[in-house]
């Protein structure tokens, strides 16, 4: 309840989904306590896709800009009158290059800036994770 942005790290098979799935549902299941909600968990596997089909791209031909997977979820999360949490995680390796375009979210802009010049602000109910084997 207090980043915003967070690492889960553990060499594959060593439970971090099985721990992220009982963190989720034991806080959604806490009903007394106003700081514990439903949560929701959103996952993304960034090096499954191209950086265009994850963030968005341009079409020069038609002038238009079409937004990608992750630049759909967080504003479909940010845009939610829900009360939920909502947890956005990133299962897979960090990359160099997907990893740039999220320094605003992580820091506390918290603030996706797509290239179509569109920005995104997260709600104080969404965090971003990172599921890793490790913190290379």
């Amino acid at each position: 309840m207090v980043r915003h942005g967070l690492m889960v790290v553990g060499d594959p098979y060593a439970g971090k989904s099985s721990i992220i799935r009982t963190l989720q549902q034991a806080m959604s299941q806490i009903k007394d306590d106003p700081n514990f909600v439903n949560v929701q968990t959103f996952f993304v596997n960034p090096k499954s896709i191209t950086q265009n089909q994850l963030y968005g791209v341009f079409n020069l031909e038609t002038q238009e800009w079409s937004d990608g997977v992750l630049a759909i979820k967080i504003r479909d999360c940010a845009e939610s009158e829900t009360p939920d949490r909502k947890w956005i995680i990133f299962d897979g390796p960090v990359d160099a290059v997907w990893i740039e375009n999220m320094n605003t979210v992580l820091d506390d802009n918290k603030k996706l800036c797509l290239n179509s010049g569109q920005i995104i602000k997260l709600k104080p109910t969404m965090t971003i994770m990172f599921q890793v084997d490790d913190l290379s």
